[in-house]
Parts: structure tokens; C-alpha cells; sequence
């Protein structure tokens, strides 16, 4: 029998080198000082098997891309059904502030990759795609998924290899993720941003070494809210997260025959709302969350099994995207990714830590973590970060991340509609589409500016030159 194939061999190539990095992990020391997830050192392995060997035995990269598109809205889904932990303060502004704090750096990000853009198109690569600077937002603030899909989109525009390059930027931005976090909770537990139980935590072998002993209490990880005999619990919180994203994808396909009424500028924002399809399948989540506890159906969604759905989905996808990177493209682009990466990573993990110090009210260095990891890897590895001061997710900073990525994007949506404006400068011959990109940039960087001082008042620019700010009253 011919049946498909594809799919079920690339995750089982994507599990052996998971499972590889977990045995790594365990025995060497390297990985357990930088506490470098195993999905990413899983990627890495794979990345030489389908650069050179997959092509010998019949294989391509090709699946990968879908597989890190789809999984991306999967985690986003599952995090957001999740019941929250706590009550919701009267006039807490932490929703957003998180929001603030975010489109801060899809601002930043966009002016260091736009403007060195510039530089090297001055100057040694005269012939490099305009649109290639906002491969720093796509890639490090809202992840392989998007730049994957938007960097589809230019191809078509003269952009070869363009889904390859913002792969390569989602796979640095892990670096950035992984190194950078772990620099940031060593700061916090040296400048006593840290509880001492945090500490403590963080020191356990377990911790490093990423599993558990033999001879320790193994950890609830989920809790069935279904009879196995009718059907078994994980099949139906699995079964509500592919509901929602069978509804995320209908609400897309409407938005698309909608806007295709706006003629060419709406057919551009549909294939970019595609790219950012998380965001709506989030959405999605939150409408069906409220429905279930309208119907009192909330409690039969157990948080232990939706963590663990988006945990898979998150691993699958972070090894997925750094294996499906293609090294002849690095190659060609090697030295602007290099520059405008880490001088945008650099950008980001000294912002953050100035800005949430000042903006938040409580929980500062929690959520400096979660907006670093997301605008360096993805809401995933956002949590994987937090994760680490804030194990169980008993804190508001999780549940605020997730309610603050629908408002964000209502925020965003002149990003969005400016994202291909770089591009029209060469296939419309008009520089100043460029220099419209730039504008948007800085108008969310002033806008992110005025909306810090309505939030942090007198905290908002406290010592300027101080990185982080701690109110001694």
C-alpha cells in the first residue's frame, strides 16, 4: 500500500536526535552548566543530517518548515486554554504593560536589522534584499513559524533562499534564548533579584542534568478529567486544541475572502495574517476557554495535560526549525545575519532588563525572563525561561503573556501591513517604501515610549543609566 510517509519519518528522525540530546544533557557537563534545552542541541544534530545525508537516503527539509508553522499555533493553543492560577487584581496594568514591553522590541529589532540593512546596501552588498533587516523581528520576536512563512512570501518578490535566512535568525535567536537566559537568572541570583528557594531550585542535580534519578519522586505532570474506558483524557485535551485550530483556520480563510475586497493591500495582509496564524489561533483558545466555563465544561481541561501538549509541540518544532536551515544560504548571507544578529540580540537583553524593572509593579524579574525568551526564541521558550524562578506557573506572569498576545496584536496590525513595504522598494522601484518601514518603526518605538511613562509613572525613566531599577520605598 503507497500511503504518505513523509511526515511520520521526519518526527521520528526529530525523536532519535531529541533523544540523543536528552543523553547528552545528562552526561556532559557543558550542557548542564548553560542549561541548554535539548531541543535546540537536538536541532544541531539534525541540521548536518539534512544539510548532507537526507539528500542520499531520499529525504528534504522540506516537511520541516511545516511541521515548525503548524506546531508553533498548536503551543499557542494549549497554553491558552489553560485555566489561570490566580484572581485578576482591579486596575492591574501587567496585560499591558506586557504588551508595551513587547512591541518595544519588534520596534528596536526592526531599526537595528532595517538600518544595518541600509548600511550593508551602501556599502559591501549592494544587491541584498531591502526587506532582509526585518528578518530580526521575524526571527528573534515572533519566531521560525512566521519567519518561515513571511519569508515565502518573498520569494516570490526576488528573494531566494528567504525562508532559509529567517530559520537561521529563529535558530540564533535560541542562542540568544539559551545563553542570554541564562546569564539573566545568573544576574538575578547574584544581585539578589532571586528568592533563596528559586536559588536552591536551580542548584538540584535533577535540574542540570534534565531528568530525573532513579531513585526520586517522580513529579504529577497531568491529571485525567475523563474516563479512560469512555475516552482517554489526553485525547480529549488534544482533541479541544485541534478543534480550536480547525476554527483558527476557518476564522483565516474568512478573514482572507474578506480582504480580498481591499484589492492588492488586502490580499497582502491576508497572506500576512497567515504568517502570524498563532496569534488567531490564541484568540480562538481564549473564545472557546470562555464558552467552556459559560457551559460550566471548563473543568473537564486538566492544565498539567495542555502544558505538556504545548511542551511536545514546543521541542518537535525548536529542533525542527534549526534542522531545516539550509548551510549553503548561511553561507551567502553569513555576514549581515552575523551583524544584525548580534548586535540586535545585544539590543534586546540590555532592553528588557531596563524596561521591565521600571514598567512592571510586581514580578519584574519573571517577567523579564518570559519577554526575553519570547522576543529571542518564542512564547515557548519564554515559559521554558520563567519556568526555571517559577516551576508550576503560580504566578500571574504566564496567564498575563498569554491574555496580552491577542491585544498585542490589534496593536501590531500596522507592523504587519508595513512588513512588506521594504520589499515594494524594489518591486515597485521607490526607495521611500524603505523609509516608510522606518517610520513605522519609530512610531511604535514613541508609542512605546509615552505608553512606559502612562504605565511606570515616576518609575518609568528612574536612572537612566542604571540597568535595573529597584524602588527602595
Amino acid at each position: 500500500m503507497n500511503f504518505p510517509w513523509n511526515m511520520f519519518l521526519d518526527l521520528g528522525v526529530i525523536s532519535m536526535a531529541l533523544l540523543m540530546a536528552t543523553f547528552l544533557r545528562a552526561r556532559i557537563n557543558f550542557f548542564q552548566k548553560y542549561l541548554i534545552p535539548n531541543a535546540l542541541t537536538a536541532g544541531f544534530i539534525l541540521l548536518p543530517f539534512y544539510n548532507f545525508l537526507a539528500p542520499v537516503v531520499g529525504m528534504s527539509e522540506i516537511g520541516l518548515g511545516a511541521i515548525v508553522y503548524h506546531l508553533l499555533s498548536i503551543s499557542f493553543i494549549s497554553m491558552s486554554l489553560r485555566k489561570p492560577a490566580y484572581t485578576k487584581r482591579k486596575g492591574d496594568k501587567s496585560v499591558f504593560g506586557t504588551s508595551v514591553s513587547i512591541i518595544s522590541q519588534y520596534s528596536l529589532q526592526s531599526l537595528v536589522g532595517l538600518l544595518l540593512t541600509f548600511f550593508f546596501m551602501s556599502t559591501v552588498m549592494t544587491e541584498l534584499f531591502p526587506a532582509f533587516g526585518f528578518f530580526m523581528p521575524l526571527g528573534f520576536a515572533l519566531g521560525p513559524g512566521q519567519a518561515y512563512a513571511i519569508g515565502e512570501g518573498w520569494v516570490s518578490m526576488g528573494f531566494e533562499g528567504a525562508p532559509d535566512v529567517g530559520l537561521t535568525f529563529a535558530a540564533v535567536g535560541y542562542m540568544w534564548a539559551c545563553f542570554g537566559g541564562v546569564i539573566l537568572i545568573n544576574m538575578g541570583i547574584k544581585r539578589g533579584w532571586l528568592g533563596k528557594g528559586q536559588v536552591e531550585k536551580i542548584s538540584e542535580k535533577r535540574f542540570r542534568s534534565g531528568v530525573m534519578g532513579r531513585d526520586e519522586e517522580l513529579q504529577v505532570g497531568s491529571k485525567l478529567t475523563t474516563e479512560s474506558e469512555a475516552i482517554d483524557s489526553a485525547s480529549y485535551n488534544m482533541a479541544v486544541v485541534l478543534m480550536v485550530y480547525l476554527f483558527s483556520f476557518l476564522m483565516l480563510k474568512g478573514l482572507g475572502g474578506l480582504l480580498s475586497f481591499a484589492g492588492n493591500l488586502g490580499n497582502d495582509l491576508a497572506v500576512n495574517l497567515w504568517g502570524i496564524s498563532f496569534v488567531f489561533a490564541a484568540m480562538v483558545a481564549l473564545i472557546v476557554k470562555t464558552i467552556m466555563i459559560k457551559l460550566k465544561l471548563e473543568h473537564t481541561l486538566d492544565n498539567g495535560a495542555l502544558t505538556r501538549i504545548a511542551g511536545n509541540s514546543v521541542d518537535i518544532m525548536v529542533a525542527a526549525a534549526v534542522g531545516a536551515i539550509s548551510l549553503t544560504v548561511v553561507a551567502q548571507y553569513w555576514l549581515p545575519i552575523l551583524v544584525i544578529s548580534v548586535t540586535g540580540g545585544f539590543v534586546t537583553f540590555i532592553t528588557v532588563i531596563w524596561i521591565s524593572s521600571r514598567i512592571f509593579e510586581d514580578y519584574q524579574f519573571h517577567r523579564a525572563l518570559i519577554i526575553y525568551g519570547a522576543c529571542t526564541g518564542t512564547m515557548p521558550t519564554g515559559l521554558a525561561l520563567l519556568r526555571v524562578v517559577d516551576p508550576d506557573f503560580e504566578t500571574p506572569v504566564a496567564t498575563d503573556y498569554m491574555y496580552s498576545a491577542a491585544f498585542t496584536f490589534f496593536l501590531v496590525i500596522p507592523f504587519i501591513l508595513s512588513i512588506n513595504l521594504p520589499a515594494y522598494s524594489i518591486t515597485k522601484a521607490n526607495p521611500m517604501y524603505f523609509w516608510a518601514a522606518i517610520g513605522v518603526a519609530l512610531a511604535y518605538g514613541l508609542f512605546s515610549l509615552i505608553s512606559q511613562r502612562a504605565i511606570g509613572g515616576k518609575r518609568a525613566f528612574a536612572k537612566v543609566s542604571t540597568l535595573w531599577y529597584e524602588d527602595k520605598n
